[in-house]
């Protein structure tokens, strides 16, 4: 598969009309197959390192190939230009929470996009903003991240996160699961705004899809004794 005609015939060969639906269900645009994740990594597989095709992929505007996009491109090689166009485009929070953090986080310029986005008046970039400092949080290391500017960051979810749109109340919330899980030297304060914010609502669209609890997902990380372990990647 080497054009985007291509990829996209595999894609709409793979969805199904029930993943089609419960995507729906999730606020997914009209314009998607319904891929499962699973079904995307072969795909995936077989065109990774084919950086343009990953931009044409994204740029199609169907979900299925925008996701299969950030599973492929290389957020190193993007510019910061190319990643704001990236976030602007997201058609719904699998994309913007999930694709795009997963190349911004590899990117240098990941925690300066994170913040800039936070700020931003369009809930969609603004989660996006939160999700990638959770995913910078989760693969750099800790002696590469301002630990003030996090505790900062704890204090202002601690204070806004009532009044914040719904997806920014989620990804606030999971920047707080985020630090307590991969920050072990701030997991004291991480699990003190847990306490602090306690169970967050959220509109989860028509589905069974619940917030976790900051709390309960610190505890269980701590019991298994893995605080402070990176990842190498947030994609899937």
């Amino acid at each position: 598969m080497e054009t985007v005609d291509q990829v996209m015939g595999v894609l709409e060969r793979k969805g199904t009309t029930a993943t089609r639906n419960t995507y729906l269900r999730h606020g997914a645009p009209e314009e998607t197959y319904g891929v499962k994740v699973g079904d995307l990594k072969p795909i995936a597989r077989g065109i990774q390192g084919n950086q343009q095709l990953a931009m044409e992929l994204y740029e199609s505007g169907n979900s299925d190939a925008m996701y299969l996009a950030g599973m492929v491109a290389d957020g190193a090689r993007m510019t910061k230009k190319q990643l704001e166009e990236w976030v602007k485009g997201a058609s719904w929070y699998y994309i913007s929470e999930y694709a795009v953090p997963g190349v911004a986080v590899e990117n240098k310029s990941a925690r300066d996009l994170a913040i800039k986005w936070m700020k931003s008046k369009t809930e969609s970039i603004a989660a996006c903003g939160w999700a990638t400092y959770s995913g910078v949080l989760a693969t750099r290391e800790d002696a590469d991240l301002d630990k003030t500017e996090i505790k900062s960051l704890l204090k202002k979810i601690e204070a806004e996160i009532g009044q914040a749109p719904n997806r920014v109340r989620y990804t606030m919330n999971g920047f707080v699961i985020s630090v307590g899980t991969y920050v072990k030297s701030l997991l004291k304060q991480a699990k003190k705004t847990a306490d602090a914010i306690g169970v967050i609502e959220c509109d989860m669209g028509d589905t069974a899809c619940k917030v976790p609890l900051a709390t309960e997902y610190i505890e269980k990380v701590e019991a298994r004794g893995t605080v402070g372990q990176k990842r190498s990647s947030l994609k899937s």
